[in-house]
């Protein structure tokens, strides 16, 4: 989750809302992705997209059923989905999102037993730090909004 924090670092930099991912196979980190939705003028440049597309590159799979992946933010319903259709064998995220949460706070794509693969899930990783950062960024946000 370090290194998730990393890479949420670095969209907090860029004025992203900061949210960092990593895609692990044993030790070794084979994806790492940041929010980049307002950099690249993409809606779903979303750090975990961005990590899984970067693992899959790296490991030249789609499927990536030895990989786990880490990310300080409960995934939204669409990362959520495309977790379950890389086929990652494990999420551990920081903190929830209780708005768009998709793995827990509104549902659980990732436990879902109509879908024909399911996540192991682990919730609280390094919670407050991931959920500090993100409020800082939004408190910050909301000032300069209103200067």
């Amino acid at each position: 989750m370090r290194a998730a924090l990393v890479e949420a670092r670095k969209a907090y930099d860029e004025g992203e809302v900061p949210v960092g991912a990593v895609v692990v196979v044993g030790d070794r980190v084979v994806g790492r992705g940041h929010n980049q939705v307002e950099g690249l003028g993409d809606a779903t440049a979303h750090a975990e997209i961005l990590a899984i597309g970067a693992a899959s590159q790296t490991l030249g799979a789609t499927r990536l059923t030895e990989a786990s992946i880490y990310v300080t933010m409960e995934p939204c319903p669409m990362c959520a989905g495309a977790i379950v259709l890389a086929r990652l064998r494990r999420l551990a995220y920081g903190c929830p999102d209780p708005k768009s949460g998709y793995c827990g706070s509104l549902g659980n794509i990732v436990d879902d037993p109509a879908l024909n693969h399911r996540v192991t899930l682990r919730s609280g990783v390094l919670e407050e730090e991931c959920a500090t950062l993100l409020s800082r960024f939004f408190v910050e946000l909301r000032r300069r909004s209103t200067d």
